[in-house]
C-alpha cells in the first residue's frame, strides 16, 4: 500500500491496474477514474431485483443487455486513445476485469480480418447474482458488454451467441461475437413489436370471449315467450336479426310452444327498428311454422316508420294481421276466444 504526505490518501496497484482512495473527499478512484463498490450478492442484487419488479423481467434483461453494451463501447474508446494498438489492448484487458471483480475473464480468439472473437467468463459477478436470484438463464450484461467492446476495438458492429453457460452447468460461460445487424436498438425495437403483438392476441381473446358472453346472453334473453293469458302467448322481437338469431328463435320458439297449448302467439314488434328483407322472411316463417302447429299469429307495435319501411321493402305483410299496440292485439286475440276485458268498477 502506497501513501502521499496525506494519512487519508491511499493507493495502490494490483496486477496493473492502479486504485487510490481519498477518504477526506469521500473519493475512490479505478485506473484513474471515479468508481464505487457494491456488495454483489445482497446490495447490488437488490438493486436489480428492485428493477426487475418494476419493469418486468423481460424489460430488465433487455435494459443491461443494452446498458451492458454501451459501457463496453466507453471502455473500447478509453482503451484506443490510451493504448491504441488492438492486439495489446486484446492482451491488458483480462487482467483489468479480474482485478475489477468481473471474474475471470480469457479472451480465446480474437480475429481482426473476420471481425470475430472468443470469450470465457467463469464466475462473474453478473453469474454470482443470477445464482442468488435462481436464474436459469445465462445473464444478458456481461456478453452485452463484450459486444460493446469488440464492436468499439474491431470498428464493426458484433453480436453474441452464448456457445457455454455457466448458469446452465458449464464450467464457464462461453461468448462468441461476429459481425451481425442486430444491435440493442434492435432488440428494443422487436422487443416492443412482440409486446404489441402478445397485446393484441390477448385483447383478441378477450374479445372473442366477451363476444362469446354476449352472444350466450342473447341467446337466453332473446324472444322469450310470456304467457299473458290462457292459450295466448307474446314474443317480444328486439333488435336486429341474422342467420344465427332466426334459428334461435325458430328453435326456442317450435320447442316451447306445444307446452303452452296456445291458440294466439303475438309477435310483438315494437323493440325493431329498421325492417329489411330478411326481417320480412323472419316473419313470414314464424307465421308459418306456428300455422303448423296450429297456432296463429299476429303482429304488434307496428309504429309508422316501420310501416313505411315495410312498404319499402320488397317483401309485404299480406295475409298478415297487424295492430299498432300490444293492447289491440290482446284484446282480437281475446275476442276470438269469445272473452272480453272488463274494467273494474
Amino acid at each position: 500500500m502506497g501513501n502521499n504526505l496525506s494519512t487519508n490518501y491511499h493507493q495502490v496497484d494490483v496486477n496493473g491496474s492502479h486504485f487510490e482512495w481519498n477518504t477526506d473527499e469521500g473519493d475512490f478512484k479505478f485506473e484513474g477514474d471515479g468508481a464505487l463498490v457494491f456488495w454483489i450478492n445482497t446490495a447490488f442484487k437488490v438493486f436489480l431485483d428492485s428493477i426487475e419488479e418494476i419493469a418486468g423481467e423481460d424489460e430488465t434483461a433487455l435494459v443491461l443487455e443494452s446498458a451492458g453494451y454501451r459501457t463496453g463501447e466507453i471502455v473500447s474508446d478509453f482503451y484506443h486513445e490510451t493504448i491504441g494498438n488492438v492486439e495489446n489492448i486484446v492482451s491488458s484487458l483480462p487482467n483489468t476485469y479480474k482485478t475489477a471483480g468481473w471474474g475471470i475473464t480469457t479472451i480465446v480468439d480474437v480475429e481482426e480480418e473476420k471481425n470475430t472473437a472468443v470469450v470465457r467468463v467463469k464466475n462473474s459477478w453478473e453469474y454470482k447474482i443470477n445464482g442468488e436470484q435462481e436464474k436459469q438463464e445465462e445473464g444478458t450484461f456481461i456478453p452485452g458488454h463484450w459486444a460493446g467492446v469488440f464492436s468499439g476495438l474491431l470498428r464493426e458492429k458484433v453480436w453474441y451467441e452464448v456457445r457455454k453457460s455457466q448458469i446452465k452447468g458449464d464450467e464457464y460461460s462461453e461468448y462468441v461475437f461476429s459481425p451481425s445487424s442486430i444491435t440493442p436498438n434492435e432488440n428494443i425495437h422487436d422487443m416492443i413489436q412482440e409486446k404489441k403483438r402478445l397485446e393484441l392476441v390477448d385483447l383478441e381473446k378477450k374479445v372473442s370471449e366477451r363476444t362469446e358472453e354476449l352472444q350466450q346472453m342473447i341467446k337466453e334473453i332473446s324472444a322469450p315467450i310470456i304467457p299473458v293469458l290462457d292459450h295466448i302467448l307474446v314474443i317480444p322481437l328486439i333488435g336486429r336479426y341474422d342467420e344465427n338469431r332466426l334459428d334461435e328463435l325458430m328453435a326456442k320458439t317450435l320447442q316451447k310452444l306445444p307446452d303452452y297449448k296456445a291458440n294466439t302467439l303475438i309477435l310483438d314488434l315494437t323493440g325493431i327498428y329498421e325492417v329489411d328483407d330478411f326481417t320480412i322472411d323472419l316473419l313470414h316463417s314464424m307465421v308459418k311454422a306456428s300455422g303448423l302447429l296450429g297456432v296463429s299469429c299476429l303482429l304488434v307495435g307496428i309504429s309508422p316508420k316501420l310501416s313505411m319501411q315495410v312498404v319499402q321493402s320488397s317483401e309485404e305483410l299480406e295475409g298478415l294481421m297487424c295492430f299498432s299496440t300490444l293492447k289491440h292485439g290482446i284484446h282480437y286475440a281475446l275476442a276470438r276466444e269469445g272473452l272480453t276485458v272488463e274494467a273494474q268498477k
